[in-house]
């Protein structure tokens, strides 16, 4: 009698599981991406019925939330990392949306650590001309251009059209979805503003203010720009999410912690847009 009872109860659970798994795999899967792992593992352990792939240095954690299919993608740390991370994911996994969110540093005096930046625009500000100037005429940075790569498919550096930043929108659905439970995160504020993308560091309080001058970028990350790019070159919804790790502007200290805040706050923003996404 018991063994029958077992048996009917693991038929009845595999019946469920098999029933919710072929529910959702018609539906086209969100991509949350972290560079690191304290900006991608607490997510990716939120997940249910998690499986882990991976694709070079790349790791997928395929799960689900709220019954619906999220793949957290942890890209490592810089623009070529996460280009083709991100390149990788739309290729293999077909999804309808990408976040990418994780730390980074203040552009702008007004925001503090713990504050949140919904990339209403993501730029690349390490894409630069500098000015023409012969030996010993010495480097002035303050003269350099914005290059847009993507203005033409001749030479970006010969073209006076591409001497301009190239601001990737973020998706007006994620967008609203993340203006939507603004109210639930606690630990700052959440604003819409410009984050800005390079392989460069910036420590130099001026060369931060003239980023945020020139192209009014509120913070600063390593990888942002290029996973827009390369949604947008696949049609794919993109918004890139970042919290403020630290300020130089203001003197905001490096706080690690800051990751697990935004990634707490994408799982309410993940949540929203799916109650909300007709093809679910």
């Amino acid at each position: 009698m018991i063994s029958t009872l077992l048996i009917s109860v693991s038929v009845g659970y595999n019946f469920k599981s098999n029933t919710a798994e072929a529910k959702t795999k018609h539906l086209k899967p969100i991509i949350i991406e972290g560079p690191m792992p304290i900006e991608a593992e607490k997510f990716a352990s939120q997940l249910k019925n998690v499986k882990i792939e991976k694709s070079g240095s790349f790791v997928f954690y395929k799960g689900t939330l709220d019954n619906y299919p999220v793949i957290v993608a942890k890209t490592g740390k810089g623009m070529e990392n996460t280009a083709a991370a991100t390149a990788i994911a739309i290729e293999k996994y077909k999804p309808i949306a990408i976040i990418n969110q994780g730390t980074s540093g203040g552009h702008d005096p007004n925001l503090n650590v713990f504050d949140i930046v919904l990339g209403k625009n993501t730029t690349n500000i390490g894409s630069l001309k500098t000015e023409t100037k012969d030996e010993n005429q010495g480097i002035d940075a303050t003269q350099w251009k914005p290059m847009d790569l993507m203005a033409s498919e001749g030479s970006a550096g010969e073209d006076p059209n591409a001497e301009k930043p190239r601001f990737y929108e973020g998706n007006k659905d994620l967008l609203a979805a993340a203006n939507a439970v603004k109210n639930k995160y606690t630990k700052g504020k959440v604003v819409e503003g410009t984050i800005g993308s390079a392989d460069v560091w910036n420590n130099e309080v001026d060369r931060i203010k003239w980023f945020h001058t020139k192209y009014g970028t509120s913070v600063e990350e390593m990888e942002g720009a290029a996973a827009a790019q390369i949604s947008q070159a696949y049609n794919v919804a993109f918004l890139g999410i970042r919290v403020l790790s630290n300020n130089k502007t203001n003197g905001g200290k490096y706080d690690p912690t800051t990751a697990d805040a935004c990634q707490g706050y994408v799982m309410e923003v993940v949540k929203k847009y799916i109650s909300t996404n007709p093809s679910k």
